[in-house]
């Protein structure tokens, strides 16, 4: 029987690129989504042409209620998790006094409380398998930005909620991070801010997709890593790199 990888949202953007690299690698995939469900019945006709089995899982991973049907799902098609990518977000771009309270708790639930939750369902199948656990963090998430506020806090707090799963799972279980940097423009950024951005990285030049599912497949693979966040951004994150996003 195939491995089996389960990616929370899955089915657009980079966790779609990182649910095709695992699918080549051979693991048959669990597609998480919530409101993509033609992006996600896409991929699973395209890896399923490709020989490989598809179990789509609609679901907001911020509740409970989701995660433990997914859970469910899981247990009767495959009986079995070995890698699982918390890979769902929501990203904003809010100053901090503009954040209110609802706005606030949708950020912090989706890129952080998701990521626990999933992890504390699915533990028990990946201790049985000896699996892995990879979380999407950001580099957004390694200095204060007054502009990012909320999604930056979320995301400095999943690298530190690794390093405290890491530790909860260990040994059975290894968990670390990728902080991607500028592999994909957000949505609505302008051709001036895209420049800034690219300007501060090291390498003057965004990153790919590909950049974080190589990563993302190295950790996979790497049996003696766990606890640690790798930072796949250029160069932006070096101390005054992202200076700028504060004036």
């Amino acid at each position: 029987m195939s491995p089996i990888a389960l990616v929370t949202g899955g089915a657009v953007r980079i966790g779609r690129a990182i649910t095709i690299g695992l699918a080549k690698c051979g693991y048959d995939v669990v597609v998480n989504y919530h409101t993509s469900e033609k992006a996600a019945r896409d991929l699973e006709a395209t890896l399923t042409e490709q020989g490989r089995e598809v179990l789509l899982a609609h679901g907001d991973i911020s509740t409970q209620e989701a995660i433990e049907k997914i859970s469910q799902s899981v247990k009767k098609r495959f009986g079995r998790l070995d890698v699982l990518v918390n890979n769902a977000s929501s990203f904003f771009s809010t100053s901090l006094l503009d954040i209110d309270s609802e706005e606030w708790d949708y950020v912090l639930d989706s890129n952080l409380k998701a990521s626990h939750l999933t992890v504390r369902e699915f533990a028990p199948l990946l201790k049985e398998s000896s699996g892995c656990v990879v979380n999407i963090a950001d580099y957004m998430g390694l200095q204060p930005l007054v502009h990012y506020a909320h999604h930056s806090v979320a995301k400095a707090a999943l690298m530190h909620l690794t390093r405290i799963q890491a530790m909860a799972l260990a040994p059975k279980v290894r968990v670390n991070a990728v902080a991607p940097g500028l592999v994909l423009a957000p949505e609505g950024m302008g051709k001036s801010r895209l420049g800034s951005e690219i300007k501060a990285t090291l390498l003057k030049r965004m990153g790919t997709v590909e950049d974080v599912v190589h990563t993302v497949l190295f950790l996979v693979q790497s049996p003696y890593m766990t606890g640690q966040t790798v930072i796949v951004d250029g160069g932006a994150s070096v101390p005054g790199g992202l200076s700028h996003r504060n004036s």
